[in-house]
């Protein structure tokens, strides 16, 4: 069984000389041991050993002590870890997704560099990181984000004095990759999606999923906080609700958010109300439960005891549970299964029938296709698929077009209008107008 970790320091006795030392062991699993001025005892060994207590509670994984060695990058990406794993957190203390975002990052530089002392890691090394990143054919975008992750991580480790700050510094230089000039891959800016793309896949979708598509387009409102959507969180007194998020994207910078609810998206709320306030009104459970309850009413054939003793046999012991609130995830998928319904892959390219009449499992149908026809699939899902964000830049982009870029600013919750703009399309038609009356 391994020591337990004392991460308290302990005042002790030097017997060699008679002076006091501090002992302790970091959340690493390092034991450090420290020297402390005068002897065992006195007023200023004592005054010494409290300083580093303090110390300590303010940084935990403080840099050893000089000739104790130096942190290595493994030690340092581990640490921000743990840290991340408690500083990541929602209002509700679930962890956001930054704290998977790191975790990945971590990943990556711990096998290329964890055993090296973290004081080595310069420049030439995060450049090394990047062009993994590279090769592993992640976008121009990504691979600017998670290689500032690895600079953030490092600026964390400075002022933990994990790493001298020379360190930060020499990394802070490396420019981010632009656009043309490097060999990453560039992907189009989010968009919006038409309406017409939107009504085709929504007989496809449950009604939850069908209930989460409308309340984006009618509200502009963020996915995650559709998903969130609690009838306990909804202002109802006046003729326009106001819905306020227990937590959103900029929580953490103390800022509120309102979403306001108009006539239509009311009346499609209602469907979703039940008698207890507190459930999440768009929930795969409920869904779930909805689909067996028709199965049940559409039955034909009675249940015969056998048939539910064979059923129960079936039954795993411990089934997982069915979440209450949709997520980023679930509900992406399921909109990218219901538009591979409504826009079905080519004859060539689909699942076939096999031999004894049964389709091809997914694994058979996509080792059957050679590489180009595997390309030919994905780039048909990118033409033929969207995602929930691209409903956010549909709503933007139709109130600036009739109402203005202020509008749009407060409908989408934007500190400033240049954020804005990225959501809200151009109003390309009444700059054609303008140019057909003064060009």
């Amino acid at each position: 069984m391994p020591p337990r970790r004392k991460l308290i320091p302990s005042y002790l006795e030097h017997k060699q000389s008679g002076k006091a030392r501090a002992v302790w062991t970091d959340t690493l699993g390092v034991r450090h041991f420290q020297m402390l001025p005068g002897p065992f005892g006195s007023e200023e060994s004592r005054t010494a050993f409290a300083l580093l207590e303090l110390e300590l509670a303010a940084t935990p994984n403080r840099a050893p002590a000089t000739g104790e060695g130096v942190a290595s990058v493994n030690e340092v990406m581990l640490a921000y870890v743990d840290f991340a794993e408690v500083h990541y957190r929602r209002a509700d203390g679930t962890t956001t997704n930054e704290l998977d975002e790191y975790k990945l990052v971590s990943k990556y530089v711990r096998e290329l560099y964890g055993e090296r002392p973290a004081t080595e890691f310069g420049p030439l090394a995060l450049k090394a990181v990047r062009q993994k990143f590279i090769d592993a054919n992640w976008c121009r975008g990504f691979i600017n984000q998670r290689i500032g992750r690895v600079k953030r991580v490092f600026k964390w480790a400075v002022a933990e004095e994990l790493v001298p700050p020379a360190v930060f510094q020499a990394l802070a230089a490396v420019p981010g990759l632009q656009r043309g000039r490097s060999k990453a891959r560039e992907t189009e800016p989010v968009g919006p999606v038409e309406d017409a793309v939107v009504d085709a896949t929504l007989p496809h979708l449950n009604r939850f999923v069908r209930g989460l598509v409308e309340f984006q387009r009618l509200t502009g409102c963020r996915p995650g906080e559709a998903c969130s959507l609690r009838r306990c969180d909804i202002d109802t007194g006046g003729p326009v609700w106001l819905y306020k998020p227990a937590t959103h994207k900029n929580a953490w910078r103390g800022r509120s958010r309102t979403i306001t609810i108009g006539p239509q998206a009311q009346e499609l709320l209602k469907e979703f109300f039940t008698t207890d306030f507190s459930v999440y009104l768009f929930s795969p459970a409920r869904a779930v439960a909805e689909l067996h309850a028709t199965r049940t009413a559409n039955r034909k054939t009675p249940r015969y005891p056998s048939h539910m003793a064979r059923n129960a046999k079936k039954r795993k012991k411990n089934p997982k549970q069915l979440a209450e609130k949709y997520d980023r995830g679930s509900y992406g998928l399921a909109i990218d299964r219901a538009c591979d319904k409504a826009f079905p892959l080519p004859a060539e390219l689909a699942p076939r029938e096999k031999d004894n009449g049964k389709m091809e499992s997914h694994r058979e149908w996509w080792e059957r296709l050679n590489e180009k026809e595997q390309d030919e699939v994905k780039e048909w899902r990118r033409a033929h698929r969207w995602h929930p964000n691209q409903l956010r830049h549909t709503f933007a982009t139709r109130v600036r077009k009739h109402y203005g870029l202020e509008a749009a600013q407060v409908l989408l919750g934007h500190s400033r209008a240049d954020v804005t703009q990225v959501y809200a399309e151009r109003n390309e038609e009444l700059a054609a107008t303008i140019a057909v009356k003064i060009g």
